[in-house]
């Protein structure tokens, strides 16, 4: 069905002035508004008109998604060897230091200007469904429960593009209605007031949406359900509770008491044993952990599993696996892009893990893709490891991904491992380690032999800071690579300690120091019976050189020079350029907004906070 959009000539105009919102002109329908929003199909394709917001060029898609939440301990941008910044691009995005004029961001049409054409077309679609649908009777009970689900997606889209926006730019303009002519040019709002909007719009959205596979619309990842509305309530409510940059020049958590840590974590542990005990209720359990970025790899969008939500891109749509998939040089077997590999996991990362945790071999590739038309896979350099969660040779019958930079994957914005997560986080805090353990058992239980779960149990369980310890230690294992660490270190007030503590081992693994002094200086590989997955020896804490020289002699395994620093001190600049050492991390954990917003604003917006 043609998807129809009603908006005001004078809200599209001043959109524009503010944003460039690009928002489409009034249809020259003999349709009104009341019938847009009083037909179902008609309201639906309203709705989903909102995804165009998130998934044009330069929002989510090609500006946001790559950049949003490097560079972290576990996670940095590929290809930054120091002598690039500052660069007034990518690089500036990622390290610290982006100026308003940054040259990836300051377009008219980038992620800020699209995430406020989100949320214009949202509130002109709540304005409508709240006038003009008639959902509840006298009494407020829901008689139209398809009315209510669009309702509900409604309002948790705004709240995800709210949310992203207070991630990426802190403190930013509060519109929660149609724009007019008295408040086009909005100033930034305390983000507090935004967070309870938020809170408030998300427990009234929790009442209209049904819960994955509970009707027809609920059943696809692409959709709202109301498992994900509670799992963005509990995140949201993490964040507002939590430590950030405020516009005083304070690191601090929020002086309003409705958004005190207790009250929020009070929050975040209902709604996540809430998704859990319905999600367990059900039968399901958590699948693999492979299971899980198979099935995303492969476009598979049925609901109840572990993905709750999915930004839904076209075929034709999307570089995530471009951005965060194993590089490939070449038009290949798998793809006809020459991508992946934009981003990837630190290389202390493959370290910290277990060496029997299930999670390591697929979130970290020391590998890419040969550049050859029938590709094998081949050692990189250290600095360039890629994510392993998505692969081009995992989709759907290896089918070749045809478009230039687009490879039409989802981005996968919430999943169970996260709520089970936040959960354990919240319990710990409210209750004690013993009872949170419940929440972290799955994840461990699916990654580690039970004897190591049991160590773990342990070690956690001690006392409330060491489950604490705990918490930050599995999210990283669990989610690196999925954007969530930088909020979280914010919201933990530990960014420049992690970054700090990453930088120093990073030299540690460079020069061979500390845990990392027995590992040998070269990795011995050869391939598997089918010619191009790789066999490495090397990686791991007790391989030797010796052992890899028998190896390399004895079974035809070849050589490659790994962790031998070089003497010109590329290496050291390297590491260092995890940030930019003049900037410090937790003065510039917002980007600001950039100058083409700025100089439209008629003097109502200003980066003065951020030192701009």
């Amino acid at each position: 069905m043609k998807k129809i959009f009603i908006y005001s000539a004078l809200s599209v105009s001043l959109c524009s002035m503010l944003t460039s919102c690009e928002l489409e002109a009034p249809t020259k329908s003999s349709m009104n508004t009341e019938s847009v929003f009083s037909i179902y199909e008609l309201a639906e394709s309203a709705v989903m008109g909102i995804n165009q917001s998130f998934g044009e060029t330069n929002s989510y898609r090609g500006r946001f998604l790559p950049y949003y939440g490097l560079n972290t301990d576990i996670e940095w941008i590929n290809g930054n060897d120091g002598t690039k910044m500052p660069d007034g691009g990518k690089y500036d995005l990622c390290t610290y230091n982006s100026e308003a004029n940054n040259s990836q961001m300051n377009t008219s049409n980038n992620a800020y200007a699209k995430f406020y054409e989100g949320i214009e077309r949202a509130n002109q679609a709540i304005v409508g469904m709240r006038h003009y649908s008639v959902i509840f009777d006298n009494d407020g009970n829901i008689i139209d429960p398809k009315m209510a689900q669009l309702l509900g997606e409604l309002l948790t889209m705004r709240a995800v593009l709210y949310l992203d926006l207070i991630k990426g730019w802190g403190d930013v303009p509060a519109r929660f209605g149609p724009i007019t002519a008295d408040d086009m040019y909005a100033p930034r709002t305390d983000r507090d007031e935004i967070y309870k909007q938020l809170l408030a719009d998300l427990l009234e959205a929790e009442e209209l949406c049904a819960w994955p596979n509970e009707s027809e619309v609920t059943s696809t990842t692409e959709r709202i359900n109301k498992a994900f509305v509670k799992g963005l309530r509990a995140r949201i409510a993490l964040y507002a509770g939590g430590y950030s940059q405020r516009a005083d020049g304070t690191i601090r958590l929020s002086n309003d008491p409705e958004l005190s840590q207790a009250a929020m974590y009070a929050i975040a542990k209902k709604e996540c044993i809430e998704v859990i005990e319905k999600f367990e209720e059900n039968g399901n359990k958590l699948g693999s952990f492979k299971e899980n970025f198979y099935r995303l790899s492969t476009d598979e969008i049925g609901a109840g599993k572990e993905s709750l939500w999915e930004i839904p891109f076209s075929e034709t749509r999307g570089r995530v696996m471009y951005t965060f998939g194993i590089k490939h040089q070449s038009k290949d077997q798998y793809t006809q892009q020459n991508q992946g590999g934009v981003n990837g996991p630190t290389p202390i990362l493959w370290y910290d893990y277990d060496i029997d945790d299930v999670r390591r071999d697929i979130t970290c590739a020391p590998y890419r893709w040969s550049n050859n038309a029938n590709a094998v896979q081949e050692p990189w350099a250290w600095h360039s490891w890629c994510f392993g969660k998505l692969r081009y040779e995992w989709t759907a019958d290896k089918r070749i991904v045809t478009n230039t930079n687009d490879d039409g994957i989802n981005w996968q914005y919430m999943r169970m491992g996260d709520v089970y997560l936040m959960a354990a986080e919240a319990v710990n805090e409210i209750d004690n380690p013993t009872e949170a353990w419940k929440y972290m058992n799955p994840i461990v239980e699916r990654a580690l032999p039970k004897a190591k779960v049991e160590y773990l149990k342990t070690k956690y369980t001690a006392s409330k800071s060491a489950f604490f310890e705990g918490v930050v230690e599995q999210r990283a294992f669990e989610l690196a690579g999925e954007m969530l660490r930088k909020a979280d270190l914010i919201r933990w007030n530990l960014l420049k300690t992690k970054l700090d503590e990453a930088k120093a081992k990073m030299l540690q693994l460079l020069k061979h120091e500390g845990k990392y002094s027995d590992l040998p200086t070269k990795i011995y590989y050869t391939y598997e019976a089918d010619g191009e997955t790789l066999k490495i020896y090397g990686l791991n804490y007790g391989d030797t050189d010796a052992e890899g020289a028998l190896l390399e002699s004895n079974e035809g395994y070849s050589s490659m020079n790994w962790l031998k620093k070089k003497d010109d001190g590329t290496d050291e600049k390297r590491i260092d350029a995890l940030y930019l050492t003049s900037k410090n991390p937790d003065q510039n954990q917002y980007w600001p907004i950039w100058t083409e917003f700025i100089n439209a604003s008629n003097g109502s917006l200003d980066n003065k906070w951020l030192n701009q």
